[in-house]
């Protein structure tokens, strides 16, 4: 039997198409592929088919359809908005098929093209924005709306309106108006290196307003190169079965929004040199999500574990085994050993696949699959073949195996840094190398990570990282509010809850609170539980309360209620 190291050893040995060499860029050391693609643009161009790629709903797009559509309204950009390379150029939608044709669109023409969260409130919206000034925004209608009603929009910021229900504002043009162009078949003549910046996606600090992570073309491709390797890989020592060469065309369900890394690296640019159907849904639902999985033969299924556990259950409830997938993948947040073994139970013919990454390392990072996911359910995986990882004490000092640290990454896929943030680079990045991820992890000697716990103060609910400090700092905005503590307490579903222990000096009551909430910060950031002390929080030798403590006190009460 070939091992993993065997077989990563021979795919990317010179001569082989995933041939590994050493090189600089960015001003780092790397591993490197030899024969990836130069940049997006590239990588879109050589997936041209007539396969099918785009569906939503009753609307279909081929892959060659689709390039064409990226080609014209590329053009438009250039030649209608003057877009050069560098500019910025906003998305802010729901997962609709426009959103992956402006993405492509976008960073072909070497556009940092910025993936605005869908959830953001007007207030968050205007920070992103006014962060990025973008010179074009494309986007829906819920989001045109808050949109028009920021005070301080960007300046000279030119709008594209996708499937709008309403009267446009002054300046704004419809996606269709847009779109009666004439046809390309070519991306405007733009020179666009492997070091170009390509994507900015906001990932929410542990204080503060949200940090916008700069990522490079090379950064991208190489993230999406190494899950191609790892699934040869797979094949090659036998981890994961072949697929026939008579099978029907693969094809992948989103359901996680597209301004996540997970649903748009892992799953959605992920297609292309897989040939992948990508079938998107407006919002998750586990009904519909079944009657898709069936009618359109959805062979990969990636999700955070809350969708996953909601296609688990429904499985078990209606007795559709669901024949088609052969993967049920996570990211976002960990994955539950039962629900591990639950994928492998009731499924027909799925295996669990989970990994770890963050926004920061283009969602990539280890990964862990099929049987090596059931022997080891709480580990999250090995690391890519372009990337290393290490655990560390407060010191900086590398631990060796089975030791509890802060894991560090670098690699190909890290991102550049944060836009406009050269404080947030230097206290993340050790020599502009080591990323500090902020979470406590140990390696076996197997070489699988495992994560035990967070530095970085956020609770990950349902995939979406939301930072403590800032939830606190917005409660502590109410007048009678003394004192917040927010942090996150265990969910079955969602992996965490957002709670809080609140000292307040006048009477004050939870919905009270929440109407409070409701102005500042996006729905999925309000706390769900709530608790009042009548004593200022505890606090510890160094001042600061004492959130652990609070985090085991709620984890209690809410295990009483029960």
């Amino acid at each position: 039997m070939v091992t993993r190291l065997e077989a990563l050893t021979a795919l990317t040995a010179p001569g082989q198409p995933h041939e590994i060499i050493e090189i600089e860029a960015i001003g780092r050391r790397i591993r490197a592929f030899k024969n990836a693609p130069k940049n997006l643009g590239q990588l879109y161009s050589e997936a041209r088919s007539d396969k099918p790629f785009l569906v939503y709903e009753d609307e279909r797009l081929t892959f060659d359809e689709t390039w064409r559509r990226a080609c014209t309204l590329a053009h438009v950009l250039v030649n209608d908005y003057g877009v050069k390379k560098g500019d910025r150029i906003a998305i802010a939608m729901r997962n609709y098929p426009e959103w992956m044709i402006a993405f492509m669109a976008a960073t072909s023409i070497g556009a940092l093209t910025v993936a605005v969260n869908a959830l953001w409130t007007a207030d968050e919206m205007s920070y992103g924005l006014n962060l990025c000034e973008p010179k074009v925004v494309v986007v829906d209608q819920e989001r045109l709306d808050r949109v028009v009603s920021l005070t301080t929009p960007p300046k000279d910021m030119a709008i594209i309106a996708v499937r709008a229900t309403k009267a446009l504002p002054a300046g704004a043009r419809a996606w269709t108006d847009v779109m009666t162009a004439p046809e390309q078949s070519e991306l405007p003549n733009v020179d666009v290196q492997p070091d170009d910046d390509a994507i900015m996606l906001f990932t929410s600090g542990s204080t503060g307003n949200p940090k916008g992570a700069v990522s490079t073309h090379r950064n991208v491709i190489h993230a999406l190169l190494s899950w191609e390797l790892d699934l040869i890989a797979a094949f090659t020592t036998g981890l994961i079965a072949r697929p026939p060469a008579d099978a029907p065309q693969p094809a992948s369900l989103l359901v996680i929004p597209l301004f996540h890394v997970t649903g748009l690296h892992s799953v959605a640019l992920s297609c292309f040199r897989l040939q992948r159907r990508l079938v998107s849904m407006y919002k998750w639902d586990a009904i519909k999500g079944a009657d898709l999985i069936e009618r359109e033969g959805i062979t990969n299924f990636t999700a955070t574990p809350a969708i996953t556990g909601d296609l688990v259950i429904f499985s078990r409830g209606t007795g559709r085994t669901f024949p088609s997938l052969s993967s049920v993948g996570g990211g976002g947040a960990s994955r539950a050993p039962e629900q591990v073994r639950a994928i492998d139970a009731v499924f027909e013919k799925a295996m669990p696949a989970t990994g770890w990454g963050m926004t920061e390392t283009n969602a990539i990072g280890v990964g862990i699959a099929a049987s090596d996911y059931l022997r080891k359910p709480e580990s999250s995986g090995r690391v890519s073949a372009v990337l290393d990882v290490r655990v560390v004490d407060e010191s900086g000092k590398e631990l060796p195996t089975g030791q509890r640290g802060e894991l560090q990454i670098r690699g190909a896929s890290i991102m550049r840094g944060y836009y406009k943030r050269p404080d947030a680079n230097a206290a993340e990045f050790v020599n502009n190398e080591w990323f500090r991820t902020g979470d406590v992890a140990y390696i076996d000697d197997e070489g699988f990570v495992f994560i035990v716990d967070r530095i970085k103060d956020l609770v990950i609910r349902g995939g979406e990282n939301i930072g403590c400090g800032s939830v606190e700092y917005a409660l502590q905005e109410h007048p009678a509010v003394v004192e917040a503590c927010v942090y996150g307490v265990p969910d079955e579903r969602l992996g965490e809850e957002v709670a809080t222990t609140i000292y307040a000096n006048a009477p004050v009551t939870e919905a009270e609170l929440r109407d409070f909430l409701s102005t500042r910060l996006g729905k999925f950031q309000i706390p769900r539980y709530f608790h009042f002390e009548r004593e200022p929080l505890p606090r510890g030798a160094t001042g600061k309360i004492l959130k652990k403590d609070l985090r085991s006190e709620a984890a209690k009460r809410l295990a009483a209620r029960v």
